[in-house]
């Protein structure tokens, strides 16, 4: 049973699920790509997670932005459209029958290599275009009870080493953070910057509350979550004060509150960061106040049909 920010109930469904391969959509058992793929040889390409919410795709434009910007920039061309590639998403879904509850995960590489090697020029073929939908639903208990966090060593590489606004398949930084964390028995890790600042956790972005003021980091340093900027926006538009800005650990151990979003799970609250405790070991009101903001805005933009 996964933990943490990514805990969901088990649903046996998912062990027979269809799955997009390069224009294919197969049971689970068969999907398969080669050990030549750069996916698999290098961690090259990108990805993401969006969520099915009432038979819509939630937040698609802004994810598909995001994905078509991070494979423009590392070189890798899609070789089909945001509206092709939307259509190859929404026939998965109808292939399985889903409508709600559903966590996809769509990944491109840059494809076939003749030889495992890291140069492009060894590429042969167009990209690898993989869609996972799941049936994975959030449980009620991490919504609640809070998550623990904990300082790590790794920090968060910058646009002159690997750019973290980039959502890679290389997620090692990312990887060697969480295990750093599980370690130290904590669900996620609290990442800095290259200048000691906060910046992030390993999965999920970060926000603190000081004073009724809602703090996340710049975003120079992290990748810039859409559930990140869907929950910056909601406090703009319900007059909570939100600014992105560089602050230090004090900051967030002297803190009222803290809470990690992302699109699997939302808003989950943090209640506790290296041994300090925060809002008394419960979730806090304006974290509460959000989730609801969050929850109600989706059911607006998304409502059943």
């Amino acid at each position: 049973m996964p933990s943490g920010t990514h805990e969901y109930i088990q649903d046996p469904r998912n062990d027979n699920i269809l799955i997009y391969v390069n224009g294919e959509i197969i049971p689970r058992p068969e999907a398969k790509i080669s050990v030549f793929d750069s996916g698999f040889l290098l961690g090259d390409g990108v990805w993401e997670g969006i969520r099915l919410h009432n038979g819509k795709l939630v937040f698609l434009k802004e994810h598909l932005d995001r994905l078509y910007a991070g494979s423009n920039s590392i070189g890798i061309d899609i070789g089909m459209s945001s509206d092709d590639l939307t259509s190859k998403i929404i026939q998965t879904i109808e292939a399985n029958n889903m409508y709600s509850n559903i966590h996809l995960r769509l990944i491109v590489s840059r494809g076939m290599k003749s030889t495992p090697y890291q140069h492009p020029r060894v590429n042969i073929g167009g990209p690898t275009i993989v869609i996972i939908p799941e049936y994975k639903i959030v449980t009620e208990d991490s919504k609640d009870k809070g998550l623990e966090l904990v300082s790590v060593n790794t920090i968060r590489s910058s646009e002159i080493t690997q750019d973290p606004k980039i959502n890679s398949l290389s997620k090692f930084n990312c990887i060697q953070a969480c295990i750093e964390a599980d370690r130290l028995g904590a669900d996620e890790g609290l990442m800095f910057d290259m200048n000691g600042y906060v910046s992030t956790c390993n999965s999920t972005n970060f926000f603190i509350v000081r004073k009724s003021e809602v703090w996340t980091s710049t975003g120079e340093y992290c990748l810039n979550g859409v559930t990140r900027g869907a929950i910056i926006t909601l406090c703009k538009s319900n007059d909570i004060e939100v600014y992105e800005k560089n602050f230090i650990i004090d900051d967030v151990h002297s803190a009222d509150e803290a809470f990690v979003t992302g699109t699997f799970a939302g808003v989950l609250p943090v209640t506790k960061i290296d041994q300090q405790m925060l809002s008394n070991g419960k979730k806090g009101a304006i974290t509460d106040r959000l989730q609801r903001l969050y929850k109600v805005e989706v059911n607006n933009l998304y409502p059943k049909k």
